[in-house]
């Protein structure tokens, strides 16, 4: 049995000292399989077994060196499904067994201007999941209950992960939609888009996709995703 004084209970599975892990040790250097100590979850926080981790292109940015602010080394990835298997002091909704998502954003002070307001996400001293903390490239993670989601049962799958970031992107812009909007415009037609599109459509709402110039292969997909028109952005849509 493993057995921790930070953490509230006793797990019920065993969990090893050290983990297999994707490992960024320096900007611009090869992403490397090392072998890391597993983390152990602190105040607050729960310790999870990852499931699946996708990828996004915010990923390859910090990969390429082109977000400047990045810990090193670095575990990326902030797109994590999975079980927790532990938990720390303070943690009250969730237990162990819960399948969880991990999102991009990993912590927030709740005291600056932009939480106050309800901006979280432009919080001045916020942390991100593979970005400014360790991400899901690794067997287990740890992360902060209160920007955990709980999954539930019909997506607790590896193919749920992209919901945790191309699908809060899609998702938070279509809640600023007025209710009574019937013809919706969607300039980029990537990760988020495909999986917003499917909503909108479910909702009766006409899409129409614009896309890079000659992208066949995402204006195809566009249409088979219930589409109602797509095409390049210099291109002026029927409606």
């Amino acid at each position: 049995m493993f057995f921790n004084s930070n953490l509230q209970m006793k797990k019920t599975e065993d969990i090893p000292e050290t983990m297999r892990a994707m490992v960024l040790p320096e900007p611009g250097a090869v992403l490397t399989q090392m072998q890391v100590p597993i983390p152990r979850p602190g105040s607050g926080q729960v310790l999870i077994k990852v499931m699946a981790c996708g990828v996004c292109r915010t990923d390859l940015h910090i990969l390429d060196g082109d977000l400047k602010e990045a810990k090193y080394p670095l575990i990326p990835g902030h797109e994590v499904v999975g079980k927790v298997v532990a938990v720390g002091r303070g943690v009250s909704a969730l237990r162990q067994g819960d399948v969880v998502g991990v999102p991009w954003l990993a912590y927030t002070c709740g005291k600056c201007r932009y939480c106050r307001d309800g901006k979280e996400n432009l919080c001045e001293r916020g942390l991100f999941t593979g970005y400014t903390t360790d991400g899901g490239y690794a067997e287990y993670h740890v992360a902060y209950e209160r920007y955990c989601f709980s999954v539930p049962p019909a997506y607790q799958h590896p193919w749920a992960a992209p919901l945790l970031c191309a699908g809060l992107i899609g998702y938070r812009s279509y809640r600023m939609l007025s209710g009574d909007c019937t013809k919706i415009g969607i300039y980029g037609f990537g990760a988020a888009a495909h999986i917003l599109v499917q909503i909108a459509v479910a909702h009766q709402k006409q899409i129409y996709a614009f896309t890079r110039k000659g992208d066949i292969a995402a204006q195809q997909l566009a249409l088979e995703l219930g589409a109602v028109w797509a095409g390049d952005s210099s291109q002026k849509p029927p409606g």
